[in-house]
């Protein structure tokens, strides 16, 4: 066998895997662009929809077939809404409702988190299981029983009926725990060595490393509250009490005819919805990536 055909056969090994790294570079973007585009496409044409039509005028949304784009911008849904009925009133309902939700679960779930990840004592696998296997009990089944407690605390038809059964969730809880395990414990033991306590090493080392977790938490715990419609309807029957879901849902159905008012309502109530993902977008995904289940 002569160099040069020795040369000839292991030069073929590194010139495929040449080749298949040039065809693979031909893409600026991962392949699964292509696929996950037209995707993401098709599931934004509803919204986008949603905010051409509350700037259409009624004439223009009942027309058949439907126009597509607006002539002109038409603000008179926008001005309906806001002037003539009780938007203001259930838009603030539902900021106060989410934005104590939000704060109760922040702090009572980081709570009952670090107390299951970091504390031992008898009962606690059992009763970490127990809260857990709560989160598949449907709310059908719950509904009742959680009425009647609201009753006899005198909170029917007030925000403290929509606030009280949402100030900690299993969910938080359970999240909190798998991010804690996730954390060394050498940064608490050295801060148990200078003196701190079990809440001040909570809120003072834990908690800052905890912010994806506490992003992730939030961001759920609002979605969750803010589209809520079925406690709210049960619980609330005075309109000044209701809800931005709520409200839009009554609004809807006194003015149906106005469907400029209704779209823009639905524009203002998915804004803030936006807003919080967008914010929190990247530590929610490196909170998703980080917290494995760990035992």
């Amino acid at each position: 066998m002569t160099a040069s055909t020795m040369v000839g056969e292991g030069a073929a090994p590194t010139a495929a895997p040449a080749a298949s790294t040039a065809r693979r570079r031909r893409l600026p973007f991962s392949a699964w662009h292509l696929l996950l585009t037209p995707l993401s496409i098709g599931f934004a044409l509803p919204l986008v929809w949603l905010v051409l039509s509350s700037v259409m005028t009624n004439a223009e949304i009942n027309r058949f077939p439907p126009a597509l784009w607006p002539k002109g911008i038409d603000l008179g849904g926008y001005r309906y809404v806001l002037g003539n009925a009780m938007f203001p009133r259930w838009f603030a309902n539902s900021c106060i409702v989410s934005t104590v939700a939000v704060g109760a679960n922040l702090v009572l779930g980081s709570l009952g988190g670090y107390a299951f990840a970091r504390m031992r004592f008898r009962g606690s696998r059992t009763l970490l299981v127990l809260m857990l296997a709560t989160m598949v009990v449907p709310f059908q089944l719950t509904m009742i029983p959680t009425f009647l407690v609201m009753k006899w605390l005198g909170l029917i038809d007030t925000l403290g009926a929509l606030i009280v059964p949402s100030l900690v969730t299993p969910f938080a809880v359970f999240l909190f725990r798998q991010f804690f395990l996730g954390l060394p414990r050498e940064l608490e033991e050295a801060a148990w060595i200078d003196g701190c306590s079990r809440l001040r090493v909570l809120f003072s080392i834990v908690a800052p490393l905890a912010r994806p977790a506490l992003a992730t938490v939030a961001v759920l715990t609002f979605l969750a509250t803010w589209n809520d419609l079925s406690w709210p309807l049960i619980a609330i029957n005075h309109d000044t009490q209701y809800t931005l879901q709520l409200g839009l849902t009554t609004f809807q159905g006194q003015h149906h005819t106005q469907w400029a008012a209704v779209m823009a309502g639905n524009v203002i109530t998915v804004l803030p919805v936006l807003l919080a993902f967008l914010f929190a977008q990247k530590t929610f995904i490196q909170s998703l990536t980080s917290s494995g289940l760990k035992g």
